[in-house]
């Protein structure tokens, strides 16, 4: 059995280089980047002047962050408003900051296109109205798009234009209320 050394503990000129290394591997927001400075930090009030240091160099901006992971998840994913704005908050991005990117993002986008366009990249290897045949792909359909973001009515909306279960669709439909 092998002992692991104890996480060297760094002060504050050692942060700032440790948080420059990070945000050179992938852009963070501020709250992502302070929680692993604080894992770090000798003291913590080390962190506060590093965060602040990364700002003003323009290294670290929340706006940015967030609109540029809206657009990329939207573009790249085609995941919904609501997926990614929930994404956004787990990345601690403020939530008015995250509102205001994600509506930025969305502005113009057909939800009910992008739902047809989900859809078909989930089920390309299978024609969509044999899976929407079945009453459990239904379902299962229903909770990819939801797990996805997509809102309740206009999920419901192109599996009803695609399904031919009119139970099934009732039912997810009343589950939902």
């Amino acid at each position: 059995m092998t002992l692991r050394k104890p996480a060297k503990l760094l002060n504050e000129a050692g942060l700032f280089d440790y948080a420059l290394k990070t945000l050179g591997g992938r852009a963070m927001s501020t709250g992502e980047l302070r929680e692993k400075l604080k894992r770090k930090a000798e003291k913590a009030g080390d962190v506060d002047p590093v965060i602040a240091r990364l700002k003003d160099y323009g290294y670290l901006n929340d706006k940015q962050y967030a609109e540029l992971y809206a657009s990329r998840r939207l573009e790249n994913e085609g995941f919904g408003k609501m997926r990614v704005l929930s994404d956004l908050r787990s990345k601690r991005v403020a939530p008015t900051v995250a509102e205001r990117a994600v509506t930025q993002a969305f502005a113009g986008t057909d939800e009910t296109e992008l739902i047809e366009q989900f859809l078909s990249r989930k089920y390309r290897r299978t024609p969509l109205h044999e899976v929407l045949a079945d009453p459990k792909g239904l379902a299962s359909a229903y909770r990819k798009l939801r797990a996805a973001g997509f809102t309740h009515a206009n999920s419901m909306r192109v599996l009803k234009r695609h399904g031919k279960d009119a139970e099934t669709l009732d039912a997810l439909d009343s589950q939902a209320e």
